[in-house]
């Protein structure tokens, strides 16, 4: 510190970049990434608006209210849900027959928000508390053990759905979102370090005959084309997280 009590230097603190169109979108959807507006979640469908490339009315959970929250960000006419992506209804949730319940965990892979827990062939069951009524575990049941019961009375769209119910689904979906690309990753390297000892191991091979080399140059070829398969799919895998918005990405209210 200088003599007259002043720092010598000022720490600059940088400011986190503010929300995109995007950003502020996907603040106003409900987010219970139902897949009904015909993109794979919330931020997709986000990302369509801001481009242009889909309506304001493709959100049945958001219903009249979440198209008009949408209108008034974008200064936009409010149109009436379109009925193709379906109809504003009460909230439900699912519910699995557990005595009919096989275990095949189909459910479990389906659900965006983690809100299923069971095991393979063990007994499945629902945290109704985090159960956003999205429904996809219902078509992917080869039993036909899951019912969706309405749960909100009349209550439809926002009425039926708080903003804290929102941000808690997005959390959970963007948690879920990161275990499945981390356990991707660690499976991938797994299965290259598989191919590499493999190829070392078929390279350390002294072929007596011309058969046997000319199998163990089959045998190389069939490991370098799986491993090149493994690159391009991880430079792939990397591209499309650079491309990603991050879950963590601060946000401001829209």
């Amino acid at each position: 510190m200088a003599d007259n009590g002043v720092l010598p230097w000022k720490m600059t603190v940088p400011h986190p970049a503010p929300p995109s169109l995007a950003d502020q979108i996907e603040d106003l959807l409900p987010q219970t990434q139902c897949t009904k507006c015909g993109y794979n979640g919330c931020r997709p469908y986000a990302e369509a608006i801001a481009a242009g490339n889909a309506d304001i009315n493709q959100c049945p959970p958001g219903g009249a209210q979440g198209i008009a929250r949408l209108a008034s960000l974008l200064g936009k006419k409010v149109i009436p849900l379109n009925p193709v992506n379906g109809l504003e209804r009460p909230r439900s949730v699912a519910y699995i027959d557990e005595s009919l319940c096989i275990g095949c965990t189909l459910c479990i892979q389906a659900c965006p928000v983690d809100a299923i827990v069971g095991a393979a062939k063990q007994m499945h069951t629902v945290v109704t508390s985090l159960c956003t009524g999205c429904d996809l575990c219902v078509a992917p049941c080869p039993v036909d053990c899951i019912v969706m019961y309405p749960v909100s009375g009349d209550a439809t769209g926002w009425d039926a759905w708080s903003q804290t119910d929102a941000d808690d689904a997005r959390a959970r979906h963007d948690f879920r979102t990161q275990r499945l690309r981390r356990e991707s990753e660690e499976n991938e390297a797994r299965l290259a370090a598989k191919a590499v000892a493999k190829m070392q191991e078929v390279t350390q091979e002294v072929p007596a005959t011309p058969d046997e080399q000319a199998e163990k140059e089959r045998k190389r070829a069939i490991i370098a084309a799986a491993m090149e398969r493994a690159r391009a799919k991880a430079a792939a895998s990397a591209a499309a997280r650079t491309d990603a918005p991050s879950p963590n990405t601060p946000k401001k209210d829209a």
